[in-house]
């Protein structure tokens, strides 16, 4: 009876210990499957591209944040819906915060362009819909511009990098995931050293102003003094104390 109760409870503890096991298999999937969820959700935002109307002699701008050392690839289409004999000159500029042109096209159509960020930097790409002082602007008359703008990893060429390094597909998709798994870790390191600054700034202004607190109490203290001390002599001087 001894030998049959203590293989139940072996029975009772491996049944217990599958189920732990079970448990938390079911958890490193999941946690695989977000974390394959997250940087699938960040590749798709990163490529999303941008449509809007441009009317006549007005300009329009996007901003971009663009890291040191950071590629900028970008793709743009414009399309004359309303004026087939392209009376309509598109002018596209990108310049940075300081206002230094980085790229500029004339009689823009379609194409694409490239840069490498210096620094760290607010870039803005405008486009400007110039028309000749021959022709009037009317409400229907507009432009459709289309821009596609890709940074960092997204911006690479992993085709031409799979033909000379002669990358199989699993490789490649490899290459891809170790890439951006390190843009991820770069975000992460300079949102952490931008935290780093802000708690420094925050401190600091915290212990600014404590001093400027206590110089004040020390003011009105001193001040408080001086006016007691002051009518004392008054009044000992006038006789009425």
């Amino acid at each position: 009876q001894k030998t049959q109760e203590g293989k139940k409870n072996l029975d009772d503890v491996a049944v217990e210990q599958f189920e732990c096991d079970k448990r938390q298999a079911t958890m490193a999937v999941g946690r695989v499957e977000f974390a394959v969820a997250l940087v699938a959700a960040l590749a798709v935002v990163s490529v999303q591209g941008v449509s809007f109307d441009l009317a006549p002699d007005s300009t329009k701008c996007l901003h971009e944040d663009v890291q040191q050392d950071q590629l900028v690839v970008g793709e743009y289409s414009v399309e004359h819906e309303d004026d087939p004999d392209d009376k309509q000159h598109i002018i596209l500029q990108i310049s940075d915060s300081r206002g230094h042109p980085v790229y500029r096209k004339e009689d823009a159509a379609h194409g694409k362009f490239a840069f490498t960020a210096d620094e760290y930097d607010l870039y803005d790409i405008c486009f400007t819909n110039e028309l000749p002082e021959s022709h009037e602007a009317t409400h229907e008359m507009h432009v459709v511009i289309s821009l596609d703008v890709k940074m960092g990893v997204e911006a690479k060429s992993y085709n031409e990098l799979a033909k000379s390094e002669k990358f199989k597909p699993m490789e490649l998709e490899l290459k891809k995931l170790e890439d951006l798994s390190e843009s991820i870790v770069k975000d992460f390191a300079r949102m952490k050293k931008r935290e780093e600054e802000h708690r420094d700034t925050n401190e600091s202004t915290n212990e600014r102003l404590l001093h400027f607190s206590i110089f004040s109490m020390v003011c009105l203290l001193a001040l408080a003094v001086w006016q007691v001390l002051y009518l004392k002599r008054y009044f000992k001087q006038k006789k009425l104390i």
